[in-house]
């Protein structure tokens, strides 16, 4: 199988972590032409609600919703994934795959422990991903090295001061529309499975909440937080908006 250029892929440590946290941001880039695909590291299998199969079929959902070209699940166990060498590479192939210009990774820190372990492991490898010395194949044909130009955390359930943020006012809409697609894990008055912080009602505002915040920052409606691991090279000052 040949390479699926993408110009983002985002990768999430569960289903729907992408959406709730960054998928204004791809939307926004989408409608603007860029190619974006998301990786999932796990299936969600450990979550309260729904099922594997469930999550799937939201997942395929979302993915319309937003307009994605890709999205697939790597399949690591939920709950218990580590920095194998087995796993570093099943995202290193993923990254060689689909040769990104940006990644996108979970938030350093937060209140699900596979979110911060998501985040070390997809930044070990994006930079593990351009040695030539590590070897990995698709179907028997040997990939080629690469390493993204940027890498950034999305912000998720804890707050975190953000490097930037993106003004996703005339994607929220379509945002909550690819959030609402996973059923399953959010609220719904007529579902009878058991009660989590997600699927209450008031989680829903604390995502809105945090947008609002975001886009306050930046005198805007909406907007989605991003940190970086080093600073951010421009070449021209007025390419910088502070407001």
């Amino acid at each position: 199988m040949t390479s699926q250029k993408l110009d983002i892929l985002a990768f999430a440590a569960h289903p729907d972590d992408a959406e709730l946290a960054c998928s204004g941001t791809l939307i926004k880039h989408i409608k603007q032409g860029f190619k974006a695909g998301i990786v999932d590291l796990t299936q969600g299998d450990l979550g309260t609600r729904g099922s594997v199969e469930i999550r799937h079929e939201e997942a395929s959902a979302s993915s319309k919703i937003i307009g994605l070209s890709a999205r697939e699940n790597l399949k690591m166990p939920d709950g218990f994934f580590d920095q194998s060498d087995e796993n570093l590479k099943k995202i290193i192939y993923a990254i060689r795959k689909y040769q990104p210009e940006v990644i996108f990774a979970n938030a350093i820190e937060d209140r699900h422990p596979d979110h911060g372990r998501g985040s070390s492991i997809v930044s070990r490898a994006h930079f593990l991903s351009g040695l030539r010395m590590i070897e990995t194949t698709d179907n028997g044909v040997p990939q080629k090295p690469w390493r993204a130009k940027n890498l950034y955390h999305y912000i998720q359930f804890r707050h975190i001061k953000p490097d930037f943020v993106v003004d996703i006012s005339n994607e929220w809409d379509q945002k909550v529309e690819s959030i609402k697609a996973f059923k399953s894990q959010f609220f719904d008055p007529e579902s009878d499975e058991p009660k989590t912080l997600i699927a209450s009602e008031k989680f829903l505002k604390y995502i809105e909440a945090r947008a609002l915040e975001f886009g306050s920052a930046i005198e805007v409606e909406h907007g989605e937080g991003f940190t970086t691991e080093r600073p951010v090279s421009v070449n021209n000052v007025f390419d910088l908006n502070t407001n």
